[in-house]
């Protein structure tokens, strides 16, 4: 999956990833290849992403919104 994560004033991460876990303001889900198109809105909390390199990253955010579609996703977070 191709993921950019974006902040109003700098980009977080962009690269591919095998899953990402996102705080949702209904609960948290996770998010893998070819997952169906999305879009929601993201609480406070912290984001997760495993890079193909398996290597794990995480962002706290204060909110935000992802879209997600034929394996391209987009955080715009806080």
């Amino acid at each position: 999956m191709k993921i950019k994560i974006t902040k109003p004033d700098t980009t977080l991460f962009e690269g591919e990833a095998k899953t990402l876990k996102l705080p949702g303001t209904a609960g948290a889900f996770e998010m893998l290849e070819n997952h169906a198109p999305i879009i929601s809105s993201l609480a406070k909390g912290t984001v997760t992403l495993v890079t193909k390199e398996d290597e794990t990253k995480t962002f706290d955010i204060r909110g935000g919104v992802v879209k997600g579609q034929k394996n391209d996703i987009l955080l715009l977070v806080q």
